[in-house]
């Protein structure tokens, strides 16, 4: 339209020609044509509705938080899953409580036991399930080897003793000297000191005991007049072991019965061989005292393999 039939329109033509404008959304959006109707343009309502983005970013947060929480459960129960398996078939750490297996573990001492050497029974998964009986892939100790076992009388307390006597075996103590089927175990003395304690003054020697098999280690004796250093002849039963502490007169072990001691150990409550001193504090760490676990470290006894 040229400027001279502009300055002659009417109201009406101006209306109409405004009409046809391209309406633009708030959003800088390309035009769109909003038809021939006047109202449109009129109305107060806006003609573009911007999308609710705040609210879809919320949202989508909320779902990235609950899928992180997922991967995180999974994660966790992953991990158990995998240190189970460790536990139950290749692998157990262990805490020495006590002096019995002294001069060889010490109390504090953090030993690993491998799983496999003996198989596997109910007592190789926690808590001892009853899901079978016997071992699978079961495996027979051999005297002199240092084992984990269940104790008869309460299997939820484990003990670790070395194998003495074997299925057959008759095992005695007489003077303070070991005998297996009759013939004395090779004992050499090592070292020989006095100390006195809350028994006053007594001698203590480390004697290097060498079995029939050929295995040898120390033992630790305080003399020949204790309570265990003279004993009846034990027959070791088919499928059981005959367990004694290398701290002859400071061990409870299968030279005192099963009521109150530990007896004949079935196969089925062996848990497994022990392998290394994986690392060691002696007495007086606390869990909850991070320093005295440096100071009451023991360097010199970290990695030994144990005979």
């Amino acid at each position: 339209m040229s400027d001279d039939h502009k300055a002659m329109a009417g109201p009406e033509d101006l209306s109409a020609e405004a009409s046809k404008r391209p309406v633009w959304s708030d959003d800088g959006d390309a035009p769109f044509d909003m038809g021939d109707d006047p109202e449109a343009l009129d109305s107060e309502k806006p003609i573009y509705a911007p999308r609710r983005r705040k609210k879809a970013k919320r949202v989508t947060e909320k779902k990235s938080a609950a899928n992180e929480t997922v991967e995180i459960i999974k994660t966790v129960v992953f991990a158990l899953l995998i240190a189970l398996v460790l536990r139950v078939l290749l692998f157990q750490p262990f805490t020495i409580p006590s002096a019995s297996m002294e001069p060889n573990l010490y109390e504090g001492d953090y030993i690993v036991v491998s799983k496999w050497s003996y198989g596997y029974s109910k007592h190789s998964i926690p808590f001892s399930p009853p899901l079978f009986e016997g071992r699978i892939m079961g495996k027979a100790p051999e005297r002199g080897d240092v084992a984990v076992f269940k104790l008869p009388r309460d299997t939820k307390v484990d003990y670790i003793k070395r194998v003495i006597g074997v299925p057959g075996d008759k095992v005695q103590m007489r003077g303070g000297k070991l005998y297996i089927n009759n013939a004395l175990v090779e004992n050499v003395v090592v070292t020989s000191r006095e100390m006195s304690d809350l028994f006053g003054a007594r001698s203590v020697s480390q004697v290097r005991e060498t079995l029939p098999n050929g295995r040898s280690f120390m033992t630790q004796d305080y003399g020949p007049d204790f309570e265990l250093d003279n004993t009846p002849v034990y027959e070791v039963p088919a499928k059981h072991y005959f367990m004694m502490g290398d701290n002859r007169d400071n061990s409870i072990d299968s030279r005192v019965s099963a009521g109150t001691g530990v007896g004949m150990v079935p196969e089925e409550n062996l848990v497994g061989k022990a392998q290394i001193i994986l690392f060691s504090w002696s007495p007086g760490a606390s869990l909850f005292n991070p320093v005295s676990w440096f100071a009451n470290l023991r360097p010199s006894r970290f990695f030994q393999i144990l005979d």
